[in-house]
């Protein structure tokens, strides 16, 4: 990774290699590959789970990371998970308030969610980017919560299953027209949108033909209640087509299955090397390595389309951990914040993480409304000149907020410091090292940022304290201290890179 005139140039570097990765004195284990792995398969983690696992083996620790994650149970329903129209207030105020005090408490549910949850939510998260729907397209927070339950279900299931049920829901055959898609007037935009972007790509393995023939097969999922808005959506069996369709030069009277078995059947290579290149560009390099795409996606045709064993080969093979594949992603802004409020090992307080959420949305990052259709582009583009400070104020901020929870006090910052650095260390270079290399993936790039940094660091405290050694961790102001630190460091272009 190179910075010129403050800008991020990434070039992919990594060896190709997807065996699993062995540690050895060239390719270490050590805390910068733990923090790597923890940050791409969560929201961050505390330095005692960081410490832990390097008592493991590194693959073991991806197994779990994905077994886990695998098993959690779902995020319990909110009570008014079935609700329908009816169980509103008849009153539009009140509703509307109903409706969006509803909305802001998923929200907030969802952030915790991807505090707590590991690599579970991380993936929820993704697939929201990828089955993109727009909550103002339907309105229904029971619809909304139906699509998030069904994120989390298959965030690691087999895709095929996912792929079938997520067409299904109300909140997907709203936003892309399929409950307008009769044999009368067909709607071609889900049938579109299923092989451009759910799971073959632009231009990849299909022709206009099959978008129509796929409309036509997909057709009669109409059946909502006009008086009774927010509940089921039923196939209506006369508005389906039910003549003979022609879906990858297969001819049949096929249904909205058949089209699902028909894209796995007929296009496995292409839905497997679109899907890892997704997902290898969300957690391993936005640069995508071509050749590893092919040996992942042969994983996953191997695996019967099963997310799990894809994602265990993926996060622990040689290249994944490359020095070449560490602090190459620009998170979002949610994923920025969150990272860095759990790897400081603050706590819970569901009134922040609404804020971030709300926060979020101002620079384009809104919960359940993606731009559009195809999603976040992401990485680079979610930091320019006015969210590039936004990214930098709202580490101050939340830092600020737990001083203020906290009676004024900063005491995250002081233990965090100490278990960066060996016990009765006080060496100010040392310890201002040890916390820009641990924020910072690949630390800064020359002698001097090091010096400019610790100037910042040492801040008003007279040298002489320092060349003593009277000054130690314990002093009442060294967290203060820490919090300079890491607000200059909030504003440089390398604290973007996790």
């Amino acid at each position: 990774v190179k910075f010129i005139a403050n800008n991020l140039f990434m070039v992919n570097c990594a060896e190709t290699n997807i065996n699993p990765y062995k540690p050895r004195p060239d390719k270490l284990w050590d805390k910068r590959k733990a923090i790597h792995l923890f940050r791409r398969t969560s929201f961050g983690v505390d330095l005692t789970t960081i410490k832990a696992s390097l008592n493991l083996d590194p693959v073991s620790v991806v197994n779990k990371i994905v077994d886990d994650a695998r098993t959690l149970p779902p995020t319990a329903p909110p009570s008014w998970s079935n609700w329908t129209l009816s169980n509103y207030s008849s009153n539009q105020d009140i509703r509307i308030t109903q409706i969006g005090s509803q909305y802001m408490e998923w929200n907030t549910q969802w952030i915790k969610d991807m505090i707590n949850n590991g690599l579970r939510d991380r993936m929820s998260w993704f697939w929201s980017n990828h089955f993109v729907t727009k909550l103002e397209t339907y309105f229904c927070p029971s619809w909304m919560y139906r699509y998030h339950a069904l994120l989390q279900k298959h965030a690691l299931g087999n895709f095929k299953t996912f792929v079938y049920e997520m067409g299904l829901t109300p909140a997907m055959l709203i936003f892309l027209n399929n409950i307008q898609n009769t044999r009368f007037q067909p709607n071609e935009n889900y049938a579109r949108e299923l092989l451009e972007l759910f799971t073959l790509g632009v231009d990849n393995g299909y022709n206009q033909s099959d978008i129509v023939n796929v409309a036509r097969a997909i057709s009669g999922w109409n059946g909502i209640d006009q008086t009774n808005l927010c509940g089921e959506v039923a196939f209506i069996q006369p508005y389906w087509d039910s003549g003979q369709k022609t879906i990858f030069s297969k001819t049949g009277a096929w249904g909205y299955a058949d089209v699902i078995n028909l894209l796995f059947d007929e296009r496995p290579v292409q839905i497997s090397e679109y899907i890892s290149r997704k997902l290898y560009s969300n957690f391993v390099n936005p640069e995508v390595s071509e050749d590893m795409i092919k040996l992942l996606g042969k994983v996953f045709r191997d695996n019967n389309f099963e997310l799990a064993p894809l994602m265990k080969a993926m996060l622990s093979c040689e290249h994944f951990f490359d020095d070449a594949s560490v602090g190459t992603i620009i998170p979002g802004h949610i994923e920025y914040l969150l990272t860095f409020v759990n790897e400081i090992g603050y706590s819970e307080q569901l009134e922040l993480y609404t804020a971030i959420g709300y926060s979020a949305a101002e620079y384009n990052q809104q919960m359940f409304s993606p731009t559009d259709v195809a999603g976040w582009p992401g990485n680079r583009l979610w930091v320019n000149s006015g969210s590039f400070q936004y990214r930098a104020e709202s580490i101050l901020n939340i830092m600020s907020y737990y001083y203020a929870k906290n009676g004024n006090k900063l005491e995250e910052l002081r233990t965090l410091a100490k278990e960066l650095i060996n016990p009765g260390e006080n060496s100010p270079t040392i310890i201002c090292n040890a916390i820009i290399d641990h924020f910072l993936p690949n630390g800064l790039q020359k002698t001097v940022d090091y010096a400019d940094a610790l100037v910042v660091f040492k801040a008003e405290i007279p040298e002489n304290y320092f060349q003593s050694g009277q000054w130690n961790l314990d002093w009442e102001y060294a967290p203060a201290q820490v919090l300079y630190l890491i607000n200059y460091l909030a504003n440089l272009p390398e604290f973007q890179l996790k």
